[in-house]
């Protein structure tokens, strides 16, 4: 079946003013998955802030109990002793002034980047490549760190970042298709909570107003928040 066709198909399946609860969505996105290649699973979350005030941008790092299911290539850029520590804890790249002369040069090759403290002066001078791009090393998410053992580790064990986008959401890999439903529900819910205790204390009225889940090549389902 061609993906057209196969959206088509799914998109039939799906009732677009119901809004499911999560574990009949899980296993809605499980039953029309393609069977070329493994799909993500993303979910949205339409956040009740204004990214805009600077107090109500949610941001943070939460580690998915059961992984993303994704080789997420970490880069670390340090000096000395921190990069045998990068290499033995299983940074896809490590290095300094040639790694920061690659990104100069338009390469950008990898998900995550950590650093040491030292280095965010140089870092902070490739802000036009890696901002756009989400890959600007944080303390608050956890990536300017000294120890990077730890880092990289986390990251490589289903450790993801999120921030709220312009409009106010937050989208985010939970897993694979392939997943047990019973992993998808449970990285689903740990997400959820932790966007809860990030609740800003200015924003107005409903926090979580709208939350979907879709799969790489499939349409959106609308979650019943109230089901998590």
């Amino acid at each position: 079946m061609s993906n057209s066709k196969r959206y088509k198909n799914n998109f039939s399946k799906i009732d677009r003013d119901k809004s499911y609860n999560l574990n009949e969505a899980v296993e809605l996105i499980k039953s029309m998955a393609s069977t070329n290649f493994d799909e993500t699973v993303e979910v949205a979350f339409n956040l009740g802030v204004d990214p805009k005030h600077s107090d109500q941008l949610v941001r943070g790092t939460v580690s998915l109990p059961n992984g993303t299911g994704k080789n997420v290539k970490v880069l670390v850029v340090s000096k000395g002793e921190k990069i045998k520590e990068a290499e033995n804890a299983g940074a896809d790249y490590f290095g300094s002034d040639e790694i920061l002369s690659k990104i100069k040069s338009g390469w950008l090759d990898f998900d995550v980047l950590v650093a040491t403290p030292d280095m965010m002066v140089e870092l902070g001078k490739l802000g036009k490549f890696l901002g756009p791009r989400g890959l600007m090393p944080n303390p608050k998410s956890g990536t300017v760190t000294n120890d990077i053992d730890k880092a990289v580790k986390e990251l490589k064990a289903g450790k993801i970042q999120f921030r709220t986008e312009k409009t106010g959401i937050i989208h985010a890999g939970v897993g694979k298709v392939g997943f047990e439903a019973g992993s998808l529900i449970e990285n689903i819910k740990t997400l959820t909570q932790e966007l809860n205790k990030l609740k800003p204390a200015s924003t107005k009225g409903t926090y979580m107003k709208k939350l979907s889940i879709s799969s790489t090549m499939g349409p959106g389902i609308k979650i019943n928040i109230g089901s998590i």
